[in-house]
This record gives structure tokens, sequence and C-alpha cells, in this order.
């Protein structure tokens, strides 16, 4: 056992996202979104040094030296798989554990939208979820791909850095590849994947223009494409695909989108009224008629109007995501304010702010021999 896994064992106690080991700090959690301290010293470079190299394999520390930080995954015996960002700064080297669950949930237990499993259902085109960093993308795929692995035959393949959720095979056949460690790029292992006879490919991040031709190409090949982008909404990630392109090319991309999108789903993971957890409010554009003549001509702000008055696919936009969430008293007026894309419909459920009851530190006694 690794003396890291004590602090990971805590973090997964407390039913934390993230463990934080920044040298100059002491470990901190955090936990439904928002960030505490372990009631413990302040870790030196060197400890924070000799913990991480415990666990990090050879590639890794070599990345590490070569570039100042670098991405793998770590199993942890009995506690389960976490996504490690190790990197370098100012006071020394830091690292960011985010807990991976062992159990993939499935879209009912997610309590996630029917019209996501319309949208796994289709034989090509492509998918894309979208949010900031620890917004619940990668769970939201995960489930996806459970989905289509239970109720279809096929070959599924994700590319990942690092691979996040284990697959069990069930009705598919699944190859999970890791960059840096089966591939050098996703862009490496995507054109690679076109000539492995693939039904379903997940590409963990779709982050430069290679990868996202080839995954616009694929998808018009007849194949089904699952993405994610850091973009908060349906314009917005048409706009930011058009732009990685060079000028010219927009039009052009934007025609491809407007035939091979099948929809975009945008989250973001909001803090419980009681705290005790996090749920997600979700913009969903399924890209029908309209919507692929407004991408190709490229007026995306018109999407909004598409988006409100396609209830009936399924579509719903962020606010309205929002307003049933606050409806249904699972969120505060204040953070309903602060997620909101016109802020101004949400000013009537502003409260005054109050302190988290369980702000402060977390207790460390069970941390022996760290």
């Amino acid at each position: 056992m690794a003396r890291i896994d004590a602090f990971l064992q805590l973090t997964v106690e407390q039913g934390g996202s993230d463990l934080h080991l920044v040298s100059g700090n002491p470990p901190r959690i955090r936990l439904n979104g928002e960030i505490y301290p372990v009631k413990y010293r302040n870790l030196s470079t060197d400890e924070t040094t000799t913990l991480l190299q415990e666990i990090m394999p050879r590639r890794p520390r070599q990345t590490l030296e070569q570039t100042g930080g670098v991405d793998f995954a770590y199993v942890a015996p009995g506690l389960g798989r976490f996504r490690v960002n190790v990197f370098q700064h100012l006071d020394g080297i830091g690292a960011v554990f985010r807990t991976i669950p062992d159990h993939v949930k499935s879209l009912d237990e997610l309590a996630l939208p029917p019209v996501l499993k319309t949208l796994a259902r289709q034989r090509k085109g492509l998918v894309l979820v979208t949010g900031p960093t620890g917004s619940g993308k990668s769970t939201t795929l995960a489930a996806m791909i459970k989905f289509i692995n239970g109720s279809q035959k096929g070959h599924i393949i994700t590319i990942e850095d690092p691979i996040e959720y284990i697959h069990e095979r069930q009705q598919c056949l699944i190859s999970q590849r890791e960059v840096g460690t089966h591939t050098e790029s996703f862009a490496d292992a995507l054109r690679s994947a076109l000539r492995e006879d693939p039904d379903v490919i997940m590409v963990g991040e779709m982050r430069d223009l290679e990868t996202i031709h080839l995954a616009i190409t694929a998808a018009e090949m007849g194949i089904l494409i699952l993405g994610t982008l850091h973009t908060n909404g349906a314009a917005a990630t048409i706009e930011r695909i058009a732009n990685v392109f060079p000028a010219g090319e927009g039009e052009y991309i934007k025609a491809m989108l407007s035939t091979s999108l099948c929809g975009i789903i945008a989250q973001q993971l909001i803090r419980r009224v009681d705290g005790k957890a996090r749920v997600a409010a979700l913009e969903i554009m399924i890209n029908n008629a309209a919507a692929a003549n407004i991408i190709r001509e490229g007026s995306t702000d018109q999407l909004v109007n598409v988006i409100q008055s396609g209830a009936m696919q399924g579509m719903q936009s962020m606010d309205n995501s929002l307003r049933k969430l606050l409806d249904a008293k699972l969120i505060s007026g204040n953070d309903a304010y602060n997620c909101a894309r016109t802020k101004s419909d949400f000013n009537q459920y502003r409260e005054t702010e109050t302190i988290p009851a369980n702000s402060g530190y977390i207790s460390a006694d069970q941390l022996p021999g760290t």
C-alpha cells in the first residue's frame, strides 16, 4: 500500500471528487464543488515528490521532467481508480487526483433525460458533450457507452488521456486506448480507429484541429462519434469548432457539421441545496432541419430559438433546466443565478448568502503512516 493511499482513502470516505496535494500547503479535498483543507501539516516539496514517485510509472516521470506536467491513471487497491495530473509550480510540485467510481452509472441512475438514449441509439454522426472541467462530461459519456454496450452489438473504441472508466464487455466488443501509453495522440488513435472496424468511437477530448477534422470526417463515414469540448453551450460549441480551422474553411466545416452533427449536450454540476451532492443542469440541442440550416448559415445566435421550440424532441435550454431544478427545490436561487445564461431572469431567486454548514477543516485523524 502506497503512503498516498491514506489521503485517497480519506477523499473517498468523505465523498470527495478531487484530492489536491500541492507542496507548501496542506492536502485539500473538493467536496460537492467546494475545496476544503485537511487538518494536516503543510507538505514539503521533498515529501510531496516522494509520495508521488511511489506511484508514478517510468514514462510519466520522464514526461514530467521534460514538460513540467503529466497525466496518468492510478489504481489504489480497495479504493478505486484515479485520474492523476502532476505538475511543477513556483513552490515545487503538485498533483490533483480525480476519483473515478468502479461502477459505471447508467443514464437512468444519473437521472439524465431520455433523449440521451435516443442520441446513443444513433448509428452514425457526431454527439458532443460539453462543459467546463469537472462538469461530469466523462460520467455522461461513460453512461452512454454503457447503454450502447448493453443494447447493441458492435465494436466500441475509446480514446482517452488517461483511461478513466473501465467498461466490461456486454453486447459489444470494447477496445480502450490511452494516449501516451497505447498511442502518441488523439489524432493518431482516431486515424488508426478508422481502420479497426468501429461502430462507435469515443474521443475523450477534441483539443486540436486534426482531431476535430478526423472526428467530423468519421461521423460522415457512418460511425457514431462521441466527444467532448470545453464549451458552455450549443452555439459556443459550433463557433469553437469553426474557429479552430484556418480562415476560409469555416463555412465548409459548418456545412459538414450541419449534416454530421446529431446533438450537443452542455452541462454544469451544481451543489444540491442540502449540500450532500451535486446535480446536473443540461442544455440539449438536437440537430433538426431548423438547427442544420442555422449551423450552415453561421447564424449560431439563433440556435437558442431552436432549442426553446424543440421541447417535443427533447431539447431544453440551460435556463429551463435550472428552473426545473429550482422548482424541485434541488438547488438554491443563488446557484441558479450564478449558472444562468440570462441572469436577469433569475434575479427574483437570489437569496442572502450564508456560510456552508460544512465549512472549515476536514479531520485527518485517519491518516496513519503518512
